[in-house]
């Protein structure tokens, strides 16, 4: 891909989102389309939240109506000079229009946003704990597959679901990289989320929270 014309929901190389440091307070921004599901996924990471501050807002808004609120959140912070270190935006496919969902993303690489998505749904990553999932699920069928697995019945608002995914997570970003890999081979490239269906990019947040946790950990054991 020539310089200059990488796609909207690359990272921007020249705003790269920063890897997890030490410092006495870090603020992060995490703003969800839904108000359940995902919203009560990340707010169950066990980060040190005396020493970073994460926010995480579900709000019900979708794709470029979610972009537009994060950043006004985001200029919010900066103009009372406590500016987020971080801001991502989590959205799902869904059915939305195919130009929304790709504003959504050329909306967030334009104010430095890290748009993390799923197509079609959020619960696409909780499957991917269980199996390895590279054909399309209608969104009806979500639900089913999890209580299968799960063995319980699936609730969005199930608090819950990060404790009852953990010890399989490590199986859920091997298949996660497998399917990427999978797009990246077949589009020669890399994946446009809008027509890539299955396709995800939530293991790079549940990455960087995962190096936060373990900034916490470290910092305890050394005090």
């Amino acid at each position: 891909m020539p310089p200059g014309s990488e796609a909207p929901w690359s990272p921007r190389q020249d705003r790269p989102t920063r890897r997890a440091a030490f410092r006495p307070l870090r603020r992060v921004l995490i703003v969800c389309e839904d108000e359940k599901s995902s919203k009560f996924y990340f707010d169950a990471f066990p980060v040190d939240r005396s020493r970073i501050d994460i926010r995480t807002v579900g709000t019900g808004r979708n794709t470029d109506s979610l972009v537009e609120h994060a950043i006004e959140l985001k200029r919010d912070a900066s103009q009372r000079r406590d500016p987020y270190n971080e801001v991502f935006c989590v959205f799902d496919r869904d059915s939305f229009p195919a130009q929304n969902f790709n504003r959504a993303f050329q909306l967030a690489r334009n104010s430095g946003i890290r748009s993390i998505w799923a197509n079609e749904a959020f619960e696409l990553w909780y499957l991917l704990h269980f199996d390895f999932i590279n054909t399309p699920i209608p969104r009806g069928q979500y639900r089913e597959m999890l209580e299968r697995r799960l063995t319980v019945k699936y609730q969005k608002n199930d608090s819950t679901i990060y404790g009852q995914l953990l010890g399989f997570q490590s199986a859920a970003m091997k298949n996660a990289s497998r399917l990427r890999k999978q797009w990246i081979e077949i589009r020669r490239g890399g994946c446009d989320p809008e027509s890539c269906n299955p396709s995800t990019n939530v293991q790079d947040l549940v990455e960087f929270l995962n190096q936060l946790v373990e900034l916490g950990t470290t910092n305890s054991e050394s005090a």
